[in-house]
């Protein structure tokens, strides 16, 4: 297929289909139907890791459909939001879905006022509105959300949408309640704002993505999440951490639970501080 993406203006979505679903190994329907969009959501969220670590390596984070897929599907790597969810907006686009990209403001259980630096997406199937996003990380969607609101339980995971003003709040359930993960407006958003948060997010000084290691990894009934050397592994009954030691520790430990494979002899100079 030769099929451009279309739904964000300015971004020319164009990719290897056939490598990315073997990359989140998906065998399902090819359709533009909404069991295609869930099978998708969830192998995509389950085979590709949230992580951050070319900021850490001094990388740039690239947009363009060649640098997505070089590095998350050819070096079999992960990203963050625009990552995550400008590929899987190429790949929908390129099986017949209806595609817009949004932008929130995340929360976190907080109420602090933040810039839009999420990236999530909303897709459109005869007739029905849904919340798409991959790139969220630990506590993030396990499959797509009705716009419609209400709740959704995802495998382990319960999540609702609800309505503040003119708001949409996602809301993930955890054990002392209900909790703000962000908030969005179904505002458009351009290839190009993309590229602006996208640099905020990865060069700002204080972003946390430039002053700590994050690695995640979403399965049905459990989620994994690295911060620097503390190791969570998060279920509904409750979570356990444990604190991995040496450089060599972290790096197995992103290789064998993360499935994220450096190249040999990568020396990550912010584990090293830490």
């Amino acid at each position: 297929m030769d099929i451009p993406v279309t739904g964000i203006s300015g971004f020319n979505g164009e990719i290897d289909l056939d490598a990315y679903l073997a990359r989140i190994d998906y065998r399902g329907p090819l359709k533009a139907a909404r069991e295609t969009l869930f099978e998708l959501h969830r192998a995509h969220t389950t085979h590709i890791p949230f992580e951050n670590l070319d900021i850490l390596l001094g990388r740039p984070i690239r947009l363009d459909p060649a640098s997505l897929q070089a590095k998350l599907v050819g070096a079999r790597r992960g990203g963050y939001c625009f990552e995550h969810n400008l590929l899987f907006a190429a790949a929908l686009q390129r099986l017949g879905f209806q595609v817009t990209g949004l932008a929130a403001r995340v929360r976190l259980g907080g109420q602090t006022l933040r810039a839009r630096t999420h990236m999530l997406l909303h897709v459109t199937i005869g007739g029905e509105d849904w919340i798409a996003d991959v790139g969220f990380g630990g506590a993030g969607l396990l499959e797509p959300i009705s716009l419609s609101g209400g709740e959704a339980q995802q495998a382990a995971w319960r999540f609702r949408l609800v309505e503040e003003r003119s708001t949409h709040i996602l809301q993930a359930l955890r054990a002392d309640g209900w909790s703000d993960l962000y908030a969005f407006t179904l505002e458009a958003q351009y290839f190009a704002d993309y590229v602006m948060a996208n640099h905020y997010t990865s060069t700002w000084p204080e972003s946390p993505f430039v002053n700590r290691l994050v690695a995640q990894l979403t399965r049905p009934h459990v989620r994994w999440s690295l911060v620097d050397r503390e190791l969570t592994q998060m279920q509904p009954s409750g979570d356990s951490t444990m604190l991995l030691g040496s450089h060599n520790d972290i790096i197995e430990t992103l290789r064998g639970r993360f499935g994220i494979e450096l190249s040999n002899g990568t020396m990550v100079p912010h584990l090293q501080r830490t």
